[in-house]
């Protein structure tokens, strides 16, 4: 096993996300940096706190690329980038500029910041895997409104279903996780401006100024004050990534058990060599279930981490900042990898609707269980209806009969025996797939397919 597996050029088609990759690559953060700095000195030429000419030779540090040894040895001194970095851009600048960079300004104030944006970029993405993914999802439960199959509880055959209910329960916590995300990002993509202990002393009476126009020209929201100790907002956001990562294992959890030979209800898809195995050639694994449910299961696990992030002291903190660079973009690649195999399941997935009736006919009737107890409430004290299923449902099991067979032998009800079957059990299947899609429609903005309602 590689020490990282989404950097390996074996692994990565498993572990790997190239695009979010891309937005956490080193050239991509000097990037954002650079734009903060550039930023804060456009404000601050604005404000006449510099020069504007210096504005506009910070400015054309844009495409600067620095010595990235000399940054690393100067990292590894430091404990963090900024100081090395300020001290190349300087030299760059020459000494008539030089001090008019990074004016009041901390080295978290920048690397927040920056992360901040990186965020931006990272949520754009996520946001659009999971639309794509309730898209698919909701093509699905369109096409299988009325396709019935057993519902399941406690592993056991319950009571009868349709597909598309099983598919809009997959989708119902998707939905809300979208609705998080749109107040999530207000939290999250705020500006951090503080300077030494988050008073900005440096700048004077223009220190809210500064930061608000550093908001303003980023794009970004303004917080009440500096959040240096306070990363509530980072921590809602991991919760929220493990929240997103967890509802996407339980429809990997469902595919994977749906999948198992002896119920074959559905296979991740119909490619012949996807999930093959080395020694087993009538295999097909589940392969990319298992990739959203180990991703789902490490985002708990790091969740705790960013939990414990919170404890920060003072106004600038000794540990904790470090502890989420050591735990966020991680839980960021597990969710984007996670999202990605969703895509594929949402657009890929083989249903086998004629297997599904098999496996509600295997029953026996079974299932009727509780409709022929509701039904012989009309007739019977209610103990004595269950009593007599309960008894029936023992001597079908036990001679392989069906169920309503066994009760017809036990009562003279008029009960209406070609009524009950499982597909005439489905309660609001129906009612509440269209619920679900009409709110999946209302959120992606996409108009109902012919058949949905």
């Amino acid at each position: 096993m590689p020490f990282l597996p989404h950097e390996s050029r074996v692994w990565s088609g498993v572990f790997g996300d190239p695009a979010l990759a891309e937005i956490f690559s080193e050239e991509n953060w000097l990037k954002r940096v650079l734009e903060v700095e550039i930023a804060l000195a456009g404000v601050e030429a604005r404000l006449g706190l510099i020069p504007p000419e210096a504005a506009q030779a910070i400015g054309q540090l844009a495409g600067f690329t620095p010595d990235w040894e000399r940054l690393a040895r100067q990292t590894e001194r430091d404990g963090v980038p900024i100081a090395g970095l300020v001290a190349q851009l300087q030299a760059h600048l020459g000494p008539g500029y030089a001090r008019y960079l990074h004016l009041g300004a901390t080295t978290q104030d920048i690397l927040d910041t920056a992360l901040v944006l990186q965020l931006r970029s990272a949520l754009e993405l996520l946001e659009e895997r999971l639309r794509k993914s309730l898209q698919g999802l909701a093509r699905l439960a369109r096409q299988h409104l009325e396709t019935p199959m057993p519902g399941r509880t406690h592993g056991q055959q319950a009571l009868p279903i349709t597909f598309g209910y099983k598919v809009a329960g997959w989708m119902a916590p998707l939905l809300r996780h979208l609705e998080r995300l749109q107040t999530l990002k207000e939290r999250v993509l705020v500006v951090q401006m503080g300077g030494a202990v988050g008073t900005l002393a440096a700048l004077g009476p223009h220190g809210v100024a500064v930061m608000e126009g550093l908001a303003q020209a980023l794009k970004l929201k303004a917080p009440l004050l500096p959040w240096h100790t306070a990363r509530d907002h980072l921590a809602e956001l991991a919760s929220w990534l493990s929240l997103l990562s967890g509802s996407l294992a339980k429809m990997a959890q469902d595919v994977i058990l749906m999948a198992q030979n002896e119920v074959g209800e559905v296979h991740e898809s119909l490619e012949p060599d996807r999930g093959g195995s080395s020694t087993l050639p009538q295999k097909s694994n589940p392969i990319k279930s298992e990739v959203i449910i180990a991703a789902a299961r490490a985002n708990a696990a790091l969740l705790a981490a960013m939990h414990q992030a919170l404890i920060a002291e003072h106004e600038r903190a000794t540990h904790a900042w470090q502890l989420e660079w050591l735990t966020l973009p991680p839980m960021l690649a597990h969710t984007g990898v996670a999202l990605n195999q969703a895509v594929f399941l949402s657009q890929h997935l083989a249903v086998h609707p004629e297997r599904m009736r098999a496996n509600l006919a295997a029953s026996q009737g079974l299932m009727l269980a509780e409709a022929l107890n509701l039904a012989l409430r009309e007739y019977m004290e209610p103990a004595q209806a269950k009593a007599l299923v309960r008894e029936a449902v023992q001597v079908a099991l036990a001679e392989g009969r069906h169920l309503l067979e066994v009760v017809q032998e036990r009562v003279q009800a008029p009960l209406d025996w070609a009524a009950l079957r499982e597909e005439a059990y489905l309660g609001s299947s129906r009612v509440f797939t269209e619920r679900v899609l009409e709110e999946a429609d209302r959120r992606l903005g996409q108009p109902a397919e012919e058949g949905g309602r």
